[in-house]
């Protein structure tokens, strides 16, 4: 089984400030991993760490068979890596439609800029498609709601047949409705037998889905835990992870999260 990525007894320190600390993590290819911690627990950092955007300051880490500090590797790590966030819709140009900022996945740019090809064209049309995106392909990007955007966005980073799709609090702003719509479009990504492996990040629960078999929760800059989804989101462990005592209900392959009564 491939390695997608692994990071050993990795640190990250930026001035005075400990973001990562100690952080061991093996992602293989055919898992999808929720990552999982509150605000402040360090998930943008390792998320910006896997993205070549800094390297650790001690520790290992490899990506798609990239070693950092050995290689040159920054703009050949990022396409083959699909990433999705909120930081990448802010950048975008206000005048492209939903269709245009699809194909400009195929270039790992921000704007379409490029000429297409026949097969890249195509390729946009049936992404929009299994992504139920069709019916906006014509409508500038930025008067979509939140939800048709991050569908658009999800079609962007699928363009370049990445290996790894990270998904960054992808339903941040969404109804319950819209979110569900999500939730049901990445299901059907991640059970594509040649499609990516997943890191969805989050701080909701209830957002796991029944395909993400492994996770990783984060507490302060340290892997409190790291695994089986079903081993590690239960009442019990995640007591221990909040520090408070904590229900968890799993219904229809998801969790449901309550604080438990003293």
């Amino acid at each position: 089984m491939k390695t997608i990525l692994e990071l050993e007894n990795v640190t990250r320190r930026r001035d005075d400030k400990l973001l990562l600390k100690d952080v061991n993590w093996r992602v293989q290819r055919g898992e999808h991993w929720v990552l999982y911690g509150l605000n402040g627990a360090g998930k943008t950092s390792l998320l910006d760490l896997i993205n070549a955007y800094f390297f650790p300051t001690e520790g290992k880490v490899t990506v798609l068979g990239l070693e950092f500090g050995k290689t040159y590797l920054a703009e050949k790590l990022r396409s083959q890596i699909g990433f999705v966030s909120a930081s990448v819709q802010q950048k975008l140009p206000t005048y492209d439609n939903a269709y245009e900022v699809v194909l400009s996945g195929a270039f790992a740019s921000l704007g379409l800029y490029q000429e297409t090809t026949e097969e890249i064209d195509q390729k946009g049309v049936e992404i929009l498609r299994d992504l139920g995106c069709l019916d906006y392909a014509n409508r500038n990007y930025h008067t979509l709601s939140q939800g048709e955007k991050q569908r658009v966005l999800i079609g962007r980073a699928l363009m370049a047949d990445p290996e790894l799709l990270i998904l960054d609090e992808p339903t941040a702003g969404l109804d319950f409705i819209a979110r569900e719509e999500l939730l049901e479009s990445i299901a059907t990504i991640a059970q594509k037998p040649d499609g990516p492996t997943i890191i969805y990040v989050t701080h909701h629960i209830e957002e796991i889905l029944p395909e993400f078999n492994k996770t990783l929760l984060l507490k302060a800059g340290e892997v409190f835990a790291s695994g089986d989804t079903a081993e590690l989101i239960t009442s019990e462990r995640l007591s221990d992870f909040f520090d408070m005592p904590v229900n968890v209900v799993w219904s229809n392959g998801r969790p449901l999260l309550s604080k438990a009564k003293s």
